[in-house]
């Protein structure tokens, strides 16, 4: 018999690897600040604590965003889209710094025609948030 508690997770299409993507975007300003995966066990924490976690395919493992950092993720809306195999989470960013390069979004590139400019400056050095 299925877990009540966990029936909810059926409506994901998890890819081969057990994963689904996952887009955290500002609940507020609606930029897209990053994309990450997501395994059963942190989509449930993710739920269950209203705060992103992430599953690492390089470190393999889940995490909590700002774990180390401290540029955590308040989750205000989850989100599943109509085939099941991507989940929005509308947040509010810690720090307003989303990427591990110390910018406020992955997304600083953009597309200008014949090469990517980055258009986004840095907010905090890497260095100082990681202490590497």
């Amino acid at each position: 018999m299925q877990n009540q508690q966990t029936a909810w997770l059926d409506a994901v299409k998890w890819n081969e690897q057990g994963l689904v993507c996952a887009i955290a975007q500002d609940a507020q300003t609606l930029r897209v600040l990053m994309v990450a995966w997501m395994n059963a066990e942190a989509l449930q924490q993710t739920a269950a604590t209203g705060f992103a976690h992430y599953y690492s395919r390089s470190r393999q493992k889940q995490w909590m965003k700002g774990e180390e950092s401290g540029h955590t993720q308040k989750v205000h809306q989850l989100r599943l889209d109509c085939d099941g195999d991507a989940v929005v989470m509308l947040i509010e960013q810690a720090g307003g710094i989303a990427c591990h390069t110390g910018r406020e979004s992955c997304f600083y590139r953009v597309w200008n025609g014949s090469g990517w400019e980055v258009v986004d400056a840095v907010i905090k050095d890497e260095a100082a948030i990681y202490g590497k």
